[in-house]
């Protein structure tokens, strides 16, 4: 078994579809006042996929910019984080993985907007186990699973793809502290009821195809509660304050939980990373593509990673870079 000292972030990638959809257009189609969403959610606008695009047409531009300028056979797996893939059945990783060259390990991992956190634990541990690259992809295609009368979803949800190459590092890099966590409690919160084993599809347009949130106000108090804690949680494994953390790199949900999460936390003046005002809520693909959109610009010192979603799963990653 190899070990791997450490394992640093050394590519990155994302892909936002070329239609753009400012707030005016949905402000207009709902008969909602100008200025509302971006008031409640802090978005301005969002990407929608081309009708001829689907899921692996997102996640294959945005691997191949990670993986600019690397050898294809170091790379032992790709993971590939996502709730729209481009059929239930195959998995869409290993397409994607063959678009890119690719000859490893290829596999679909559902952690909706917890996705992300989770591929990047799951496969920062590959590269210490093998010492070989782990290409990890979030995307979502949201725009086809929205119901576009419900403001909830409507408002919120885009689509686009992140991509970070995992490789090994030196001695320190890599996670210092993972905190994963889940509550089936909550498992109805947000979802798409038709698709799986236990309500398969029917015909198209029957009721359940869609996302839908219920009830958005608890999903707030939830996610603030839950993305709180587990920081919490991780800086307290990690031996720091939140004053030590030089970056937060929050999942981009809503304007307000993230300000309400950066009070409770104490890091209101915390740098940040973040594109929701100009993307929207890509699911997991928004950290990723937070890190790329920036240029992977990543600080010498700690840096906050945390996520919440449907299921409901949320968690937090201290990662020293």
């Amino acid at each position: 078994m190899f070990s791997a000292e450490g394992v640093r972030m050394a590519g990155f990638g994302h892909y936002l579809p070329e239609r753009r959809v400012p707030n005016a257009e949905i402000e207009a189609e709902l008969a909602l006042p100008p200025g509302w969403i971006e008031a409640r959610c802090g978005i301005r606008a969002r990407h929608y996929a081309a009708d001829t695009q689907a899921l692996s047409d997102l996640a294959i531009p945005a691997g191949r910019m990670a993986l600019a300028g690397v050898d294809p056979a170091r790379v032992g797996l790709l993971l590939l984080a996502t709730s729209t893939p481009d059929h239930l059945l195959p998995p869409t990783a290993p397409l994607v993985a063959g678009a890119l060259g690719l000859r490893c390990g290829a596999v679909d991992l559902a952690g909706a907007c917890a996705g992300f956190l989770h591929a990047l634990s799951l496969g920062a541990a590959q590269v210490r186990m093998t010492g070989r690259a782990v290409l990890v992809i979030a995307a979502n295609l949201l725009s086809r699973r929205i119901d576009r009368a419900e403001a909830a979803t409507r408002v919120l949800f885009a689509d686009a793809a992140g991509a970070v190459l995992l490789e090994p590092g030196r001695a320190g890099q890599g996670p210092r502290a993972v905190v994963l966590c889940s509550d089936g409690g909550d498992y109805d919160a947000i979802r798409i009821a038709r698709g799986g084993s236990r309500l398969p599809f029917t015909a198209p347009g029957q009721d359940g195809l869609d996302m839908t949130m219920p009830d958005g106000r608890a999903v707030f108090t939830r996610a603030v509660e839950a993305m709180t804690g587990s920081a919490q949680q991780a800086l307290r494994e990690a031996g720091l304050t939140p004053a030590e953390v030089a970056l937060w790199l929050p999942h981009q949900a809503n304007a307000r939980i993230l300000a309400k999460v950066a009070d409770r936390l104490g890091m209101r003046g915390t740098p940040t990373f973040g594109t929701l005002a100009q993307h929207g809520n890509s699911s997991a693909a928004t950290i990723p593509l937070a890190l790329s959109w920036h240029g992977g610009a990543l600080p010498q010192g700690p840096v906050l990673l945390s996520a919440f979603g449907a299921g409901t799963i949320w968690g937090a990653v201290v990662w020293q870079q």
